[in-house]
């Protein structure tokens, strides 16, 4: 197998690269079990070395006891072999809560430090659940100047080597980078073939910030996902055409943006797979082909609106990036 390619982060504390193709942990409905420790035991077995979690997945635990047994079983030399991404939840994104949360994401994980720590959402909730979607009445006003403030200190702290944001628009980019002591180094979006993020792309290009893609495949089969990047004609055209399966033509587009792609399957032969992306190309009639693809989220984020604010409309959430 080709070596997974990796991009140094702007603005991390150290110079650990990023591989550039990550085992996304969620699993709906979240939970935390034995499975998801096997699973992600075979990805290290496989070759996988960059993790993506959450608090809200309840995934970091079983996460944290794969990482212990991979190294007590010399499967690798010890945690720092890994890169490790965990993300702040909507009802810790409150200036007293974010230190606290790492913490507490780090005790679980059974971690001394993380590789990079995501705001999740530009969105805050009502402190004390992780759910998702969770009630309308509590949302609460996000503060983005205070929770980023606090997430600053996390890297001061030792806490995380590198800071970034999720599902943020250029705007909302724009503003955080005004105040920022510490860019974001990561924004953490969906991108695939049916949402390309052109626009976003470039912003984060020019401000040296690192995409990482999630819903590759689109999330079919999840309560918020959509059917159809599998569904595409154009994808399953190319993927016969070039003797791969559709889910491998949309992750090899994904990386050749230079986006980090978050791949996620407990199938042992699909992980096997989803890393079989690294010595063929795509041609430029195929690029040309997704390239005309029409355009539309596959998660809008319906689960973030509310006639009371803070965001009434999908215009408003994504600052018109629709």
């Amino acid at each position: 197998m080709s070596k997974i390619p990796e991009t140094l982060l702007n603005s991390a504390t150290n110079k650990k690269p990023m591989p550039l193709i990550a085992m996304g942990t969620a699993a709906f409905p979240f939970t935390s079990s034995e499975t998801t420790k096997c699973m992600i035991l075979n990805a290290i077995k496989i070759g996988y070395r960059h993790f993506d979690t959450a608090a809200l997945y309840q995934s970091e635990e079983p996460l944290g006891k794969a990482i212990k047994e991979a190294v007590e079983s010399g499967l690798i030399g010890s945690r720092d072999e890994l890169f490790i991404t965990s993300k702040l939840w909507c009802s810790d994104a409150h200036f007293d809560r974010v230190v606290p949360a790492l913490k507490e994401s780090l005790r679980t994980l059974q971690l001394e430090y993380l590789d990079l720590y995501l705001v999740h959402w530009p969105m805050s909730a009502k402190t004390g659940k992780y759910e998702f979607p969770f009630p309308k009445e509590d949302f609460v006003p996000f503060n983005m100047e205070c929770v980023w403030e606090k997430m600053e200190e996390c890297q001061s702290l030792g806490l995380t080597n590198s800071i970034g944001v999720c599902n943020f628009s250029c705007k909302k980019l724009e503003k955080l980078l005004s105040f920022a002591k510490i860019p974001p180094a990561v924004n953490q979006v969906e991108v695939n073939p049916v949402w390309q993020q052109t626009k976003l792309r470039e912003f984060c290009r020019k401000k040296r910030i690192q995409i990482c893609g999630y819903s590759p495949l689109g999330a079919k089969g999840t309560p918020w996902g959509a059917d159809s990047v599998m569904d595409s004609t154009v994808l399953k055209e190319i993927a016969i055409s070039k003797q791969k399966t559709h889910a491998q033509i949309c992750l090899r587009w994904v990386l050749e943006q230079g986006d980090c792609v978050i791949v996620k399957s407990f199938n042992e032969e699909r992980m096997k797979e989803n890393l079989e992306i690294l010595d063929w190309e795509l041609s430029e009639d195929d690029k040309y082909k997704i390239s005309q693809i029409e355009q539309h989220r596959s998660l809008p984020g319906w689960q973030f609106l509310s006639e009371d604010g803070p965001y009434k409309s999908y215009e408003e959430l994504w600052d018109g990036e629709v």
